[in-house]
């Protein structure tokens, strides 16, 4: 008589233990990004971290949603929470909580939306400032810098070649407007003197035919 003896399915245990070991990695890492959260709500409301860990996981884990049920609870400064004053005039500016977490959270690059913000940022640019022509300081052209780039960008072939050869009469282009287009404006600057050097260079090589010219 044989006796045939079952032994034991430990695939089905390791592949148990496999699975549990990876959701216990995914559990940490959530962990460790609700802490996060917590510390951040902690701080910018200025409230326990009971209290922010509480409103936090009433709000399934949103930051602004927390910070606004915060507000609504009176746990925070709510629009007292930061003041600005100048010494001119001693009036005060107060910025509300929730506004204050909305510029923290756009400043914070997020994944997928990079490019979606730097196309707003780029069209509000274009709207907040001005393209503007001089000449000897006087200025003759101030348009909208969204006009500006629909005009270059429609007819890019004869307006590049027209401003290049503009810049050898003299004419100047710069940017004004809210933001700091320095840079913008030096790159301007940099092409005009460019320009007046390429001029003064063909200047001087006419003067110089001209001179040899008359001693021959």
């Amino acid at each position: 008589m044989t006796i045939v003896k079952e032994m034991p399915d430990r695939s089905a245990g390791r592949l148990g233990y496999i699975h549990s070991c990876a959701d216990a990695d995914t559990g940490k890492e959530q962990n460790m990004d609700n802490l996060e959260k917590v510390e951040k709500l902690r701080e910018r409301a200025n409230v326990t971290y009971g209290e922010a860990k509480a409103a936090l996981e009433e709000n399934n884990w949103d930051l602004l949603d927390a910070m606004v049920a915060l507000e609504k609870a009176g746990k925070t400064d709510g629009p007292r929470q930061e003041q600005y004053s100048t010494s001119y005039d001693q009036q005060e500016e107060y910025i509300p909580v929730i506004q204050k977490v909305q510029e923290q959270e756009e400043r914070q690059p997020r994944p997928g939306k990079t490019i979606g913000g730097a196309i707003r940022n780029f069209l509000r640019i274009c709207r907040d400032n001005s393209f503007c022509i001089n000449h000897h300081d006087t200025n003759l052209v101030r348009l909208p810098l969204i006009a500006a780039v629909v005009i270059l960008l429609f007819t890019w072939k004869a307006a590049i070649p027209i401003m290049l050869v503009a810049l050898l009469f003299g004419v100047r282009y710069s940017f004004e407007g809210k933001d700091d287009l320095k840079e913008a404006n030096a790159f301007m600057e940099s092409a005009g003197n460019a320009a007046e050097s390429l001029k003064e260079g063909f200047a001087n090589a006419k003067q110089a035919d001209k001179d040899n010219a008359g001693k021959e």
